[in-house]
């Protein structure tokens, strides 16, 4: 049986990029795949964000994990997907969106915070249920969720670091999603590509700790 999450898990690492244009979310994930960190999550808090999806997919194939985030409407799923995406990511799980997004054949992650929500994403049978924000309750809580849902492929999101990358992976995390400590805003505002390269660069060598 085909692995569909084999992207997403050697990826590890999912970078959520919300920028003010296209052309700064496409110098963004230039800077982010310099660094290392190759899973990239264009947000539709990003303008016209299938463009920049299909720009990425067009200059690095397979190189790079490229999906959409922040989708939240069937036609945002469908754009996505048509655009190339990969995966697609939702910050709810809402039933009539979630069939949507998995009638594009994308891996589809949807987002819960309580076991209540967990289990429904589970009912609806999502790829992975996207924990945010995991800021909240830390590895922990999602050690916590590991006992009543010890076969889920749980990913956090919020409150990911180099520093506690190590602990996410220990609690059962199939991979996780960083956003300003890797995408970080005031550097992408600034055009700051430099400083989000080495972002990426310590997010990736972090990684490679863990997998060592």
């Amino acid at each position: 049986m085909t692995d569909r999450l084999a992207r997403t898990r050697s990826t590890g690492v999912l970078a959520v990029l919300r920028a003010p244009s296209p052309e700064a979310a496409l110098e963004t994930a230039e800077a982010l795949i310099r660094g290392g960190i190759t899973g990239i999550e264009v947000t539709y808090s990003t303008p016209d964000a299938p463009a920049v999806i299909h720009e990425l997919v067009a200059r690095h194939g397979t190189a790079a994990h490229v999906g959409a985030g922040t989708v939240t409407s069937p036609a945002e799923a469908t754009a996505a997907a048509e655009a190339g995406a990969e995966f697609l990511v939702s910050p709810g799980t809402l039933p009539d969106l979630t069939r949507a997004m998995q009638d594009t054949g994308a891996v589809v992650m949807t987002g819960t915070l309580t076991p209540t929500e967990v289990m429904t994403a589970l009912g609806l049978g999502v790829d992975v249920v996207k924990i945010f924000p995991a800021s909240l309750g830390g590895p922990s809580y999602l050690g916590a969720l590991r006992g009543p849902f010890p076969h889920a492929t749980l990913m956090p999101t919020g409150g990911v670091t180099p520093d506690n990358l190590a602990a996410w992976f220990a609690a059962g995390a199939v991979a996780v999603g960083a956003g300003g400590d890797l995408a970080n805003g005031a550097a992408i505002a600034a055009g700051d590509w430099a400083d989000i390269e080495q972002r990426a660069a310590r997010f990736a060598a972090a990684l490679a700790a863990v997998r060592a």
